[in-house]
């Protein structure tokens, strides 16, 4: 079954590398459903500020059963990043990081790895004890784990989890 997927990563920094990701379907012959918002939207938002943005993150997670988040060099600093988990934990998303530092960009090298962004945020357990959401949630690495051929593996897997 076809799952709608929010997207979350760095634009600047890592555009390119997201790509590949974001349309690797439409190269095996379709499109997998995968719901996001492109650029231009993102910059046009960005000029009316704060509120505007997170009304435009909120949005953009309705109706969505998985969170990806895209883990390149900055990524893991990067505050809409974090809003963006955040909103997707309390709405229930299923999540999963995916490292893209290793996907060769046009005229650049593979870029360092990133630190894992769900290190940054815990929840606490019945018992009391704080879970780091990087417990929680796996994390791909996009060559080398094969996402190419893997990728909707990884998001039937994240929904089934958080039972979408």
């Amino acid at each position: 079954m076809p799952r709608s997927v929010f997207f979350s990563f760095h634009y600047q920094r890592d555009i390119f590398r997201v790509n590949i990701v974001r349309n690797h379907a439409m190269t095996k012959g379709g499109y997998n459903s995968a719901g996001y918002w492109d650029h231009s939207l993102w910059e046009t938002v960005k000029k009316e500020g704060d509120l505007a943005i997170k009304r435009m993150i909120n949005a953009g997670l309705r109706g969505t059963s998985v969170t990806v988040v895209l883990i390149g060099a900055e990524t893991a600093a990067r505050p809409w990043v974090k809003y963006e988990i955040e909103k997707s934990f309390e709405r229930g998303n299923g999540m999963l990081g995916i490292y893209i530092h290793n996907i060769q960009s046009m005229n650049q090298p593979p870029d360092p790895s990133g630190y894992n962004p769900f290190d940054n945020f815990y929840t606490t357990a019945a018992n009391g004890r704080q879970i780091y959401f990087s417990q929680i949630y796996p994390t791909y690495d996009w060559i080398y784990d094969r996402g190419y051929n893997n990728f909707s593996t990884w998001i039937e897997r994240a929904a089934r989890a958080v039972a979408k």
